[in-house]
């Protein structure tokens, strides 16, 4: 079986090809189930020059192409940041029904740390369940050597 703590360390290498133009190291999955990985993303938004690409929006938008469904209930999203009020509004709209994410985000979260929509009862779809700090560490790091880097250019 496929673990949380596995999947997470893919997310990384994912995260990894953000580098390679400029966006801020996050990734996602999008897995099924049986822990296949349906659909991978990293942040896109300085590549595409879309506010709106973060790994998350990506990931969920391949994975509905891939099951030819806006429905992904049953499905886990792995993502190596705490997901934005953007991405916690898609990641309803989706209905994902498990986030796992590694660092936590103090500043912008919406799954647990500034806000907790994903599992807002006044939303029609909410997360059922939520695992934050999973390879925390490794996340947060990424993170942090990306801005450190940028301050130093």
């Amino acid at each position: 079986m496929v673990t949380d703590h596995d999947l997470m360390g893919h997310a990384v290498d994912v995260a990894r090809e953000a580098l390679h133009t400029g966006d801020v190291p996050v990734a996602a999955l999008v897995v099924d189930g049986a822990g296949v990985v349906v659909a991978k993303a990293c942040n896109q938004k300085e590549r595409d020059h879309d506010p709106t690409a973060h790994a998350e929006v990506v990931a969920l938008r391949l994975a509905g192409h891939a099951l030819e469904t806006a429905n992904l209930s049953g499905h886990t999203l792995v993502v190596t940041l705490e997901p934005c009020v953007m991405c916690a509004g898609a990641i309803t709209q989706a209905r994902i029904s498990r986030v796992v994410f590694g660092a936590w985000d103090p500043k912008a979260g919406a799954a647990g740390s500034v806000h907790d929509l994903v599992r807002d009862r006044s939303l029609p779809h909410r997360v059922d369940e939520v695992v934050g700090g999973v390879r925390e560490a490794e996340c947060a790091s990424l993170l942090t050597d990306f801005f450190e880097q940028a301050r130093e250019s």
